[in-house]
């Protein structure tokens, strides 16, 4: 939904909105357009934020919307609820993490073994939760990342690829997971009814597993899952790339909301 310059895809004259800043500079943005649509989407659906962003980079982003009863951090590793982190969620993930494999400290030492300056420029360890690497793209060794995954899947993590960063995260650590169990609360405080029907979007490897398990989903003609020439069973690709397939993303929403709300009963 928010698009740094680098990623507008040829959109660079629209009407647009700042949505992030960053050490006081304008960092990410959505269309004017993007920004109303989700505003009126989040009146007319329970709509969940639902990110890779750690807590703390995720709140520093004003997303038309809010405030935001649930939304998804750390790919799925912290619930916030009200804008306050779950601590019965963390921990139950905290426990899935330790029970199924190699601790981040462990993966940590040995990613950093076989790393160097000349093709990575930042390592970064995401809410005690998983680690990443900020690469330069065109140096990264020829067959590093499947090395790495190939390790990664033999010790209850894996690693994905996403333009400069590489992520390596622990399988209990999934933002399918989370959806289902905030889907599961909100049907609990009938919220939602139980034939409520599950919309996804996402452009990134990482994100495969919730557009899979959605009822409909929608993925951007761009981004790592395009790469990979992604599909699944009801998933729409957007004609656009870019900030435009942001609209188109949403305009799809809404057509789906509009589609399956309940009908009123003639008064």
């Amino acid at each position: 939904m928010i698009f740094s310059h680098n990623a507008f895809g040829g959109a660079e004259t629209i009407a647009k909105e700042c949505v992030e800043y960053y050490q006081g500079e304008p960092l990410s943005y959505m269309t004017t357009t993007a920004v109303d649509r989700l505003r009126a989407l989040a009146a007319l659906a329970p709509v969940i934020p639902t990110t890779t962003r750690t807590i703390e980079q995720f709140q520093r982003i004003t997303l038309p919307g809010a405030p935001w009863r649930y939304a998804i951090t750390s790919n799925g590793g912290n619930i916030l609820v009200d804008g306050v982190p779950d601590p019965a969620w963390r921990t139950a993930i905290d426990d899935q993490v330790r029970a199924s494999g190699a601790t981040l400290a462990e993966v940590g030492a040995e990613l950093r073994s076989r790393i160097d300056d000349s093709w990575v420029t930042k390592y970064r360890e995401a809410d005690d939760l998983f680690c990443y690497l900020v690469v330069r793209i065109d140096a990264v060794p020829t067959g590093f990342l499947a090395e790495w995954d190939a390790w990664c899947r033999a010790h209850g993590w894996s690693a994905s690829q996403q333009g400069r960063k590489i992520y390596t995260m622990p399988d209990a650590v999934c933002k399918s997971l989370a959806v289902t169990e905030v889907r599961r609360r909100l049907r609990a405080t009938g919220e939602l009814s139980e034939d409520a029907p599950l919309f996804t979007a996402g452009d990134g490897a990482l994100d495969a597993p919730m557009l899979e398990i959605a009822d409909a989903a929608i993925r951007p003609r761009h981004g790592e899952l395009e790469e990979l020439d992604f599909t699944a069973p009801a998933l729409t690709v957007t004609e656009t790339a870019g900030i435009l397939a942001g609209v188109e993303i949403l305009d799809w929403f809404h057509a789906a909301a509009e589609r399956t709300a309940p009908v009123a009963d003639p008064a």
